[in-house]
């Protein structure tokens, strides 16, 4: 049975009338039960509003059900193409995965094999839409759709995700542009703005959560809800009820970014200095 709505943060003058609005989103939704149990949380008890769901994770069958019983969480999809299982079996996709169906770290090399490689790149076009029919199986409502360590910077990704996600009602996807980036990444991020707009995609302006991922923690949080810019950001974090979830995240803090998801500080301040949006589908999320 669907639960009853979650706490939700009372908007002060400031918040009402601002023109800062912000989605805030955990990562991995479906890794694990810690990761499971800390969206719910985060989002009955916190400032969380969306999650990014891992279709070929081991706990998504939980995932789903919780999302289910929380209709008014967002959820959408988060791509995973590197660190992580894939969906198609390991002989439909030999030059992507390993006899275990894993994705490699290796996204440099990856990357110039996606972009050169016909065959490599018709066996991830595959994977990509088998993720999206995975998704659409769950009987979710699509909010939006990310990738796992931001690889649909890489403009084959990107284009695979653009046509094939069409099919499957993609309507926004995360733009990763934190304020401060380095400048080699510009014209990429312009290229992908530059991109989605022509699709008629939305997109958020700025994004939080590269430059302390791991460690979003309550003053982290506070710290750039503070000092927010104007238009759609969004924040994403990686909360779980405990720790030493991965190897490749062994130093993550799951549990104090958790504690700042149900931080009354950050509650508050999430109200005084923002428009605080139900995910991307929200209709204040996309307004201008």
């Amino acid at each position: 049975m669907p639960q009853e709505p979650p706490l939700t943060p009372t908007l002060s003058p400031e918040g009402r009338g601002s023109s800062r609005r912000l989605i805030i989103t955990a990562d991995d939704f479906g890794l694990h039960d810690a990761v499971n149990d800390a969206v719910e949380r985060g989002y009955r008890d916190g400032v969380l509003r969306a999650a990014s769901l891992m279709v070929g994770a081991p706990a998504v069958a939980d995932a789903v059900a919780r999302a289910k019983q929380n209709p008014g969480l967002a959820i959408g999809l988060h791509l995973v193409l590197a660190d992580g299982r894939a969906v198609l079996s390991p002989s439909r996709i030999p030059d992507l995965v390993d006899a275990q169906g894993m994705f490699n770290s290796d996204m440099v090399r990856n990357g110039f094999r996606f972009f050169f490689l016909p065959q490599v790149r018709r066996q991830l076009a595959a994977e990509i839409r088998a993720q999206f029919a995975a998704f659409a199986a769950t009987g979710l409502p699509l909010d939006h759709v990310n990738a796992h360590k931001h690889f649909h910077l890489h403009p084959t990704i990107l284009s695979l995700m653009l046509t094939i996600g069409r099919e499957f009602g993609l309507r926004a996807i995360r733009l990763p542009a934190e304020p401060g980036m380095g400048p080699w990444l510009r014209p990429w991020l312009a290229l992908m703005r530059w991109r989605m707009d022509k699709a008629g995609i939305a997109h958020n302006d700025h994004v939080f959560g590269i430059r302390h991922s791991g460690g979003m923690d309550e003053q982290v949080l506070l710290d750039i809800l503070q000092t927010l810019p104007e238009g759609l950001s969004e924040v994403y974090l990686h909360p779980a009820s405990h720790g030493h979830l991965t190897t490749s995240m062994a130093d993550y803090r799951h549990v104090d970014e958790l504690a700042a998801l149900l931080s009354p500080k950050v509650r508050d301040a999430a109200a005084q200095y923002t428009r605080l949006c139900n995910g991307f589908s929200d209709p204040v999320a996309c307004a201008t």
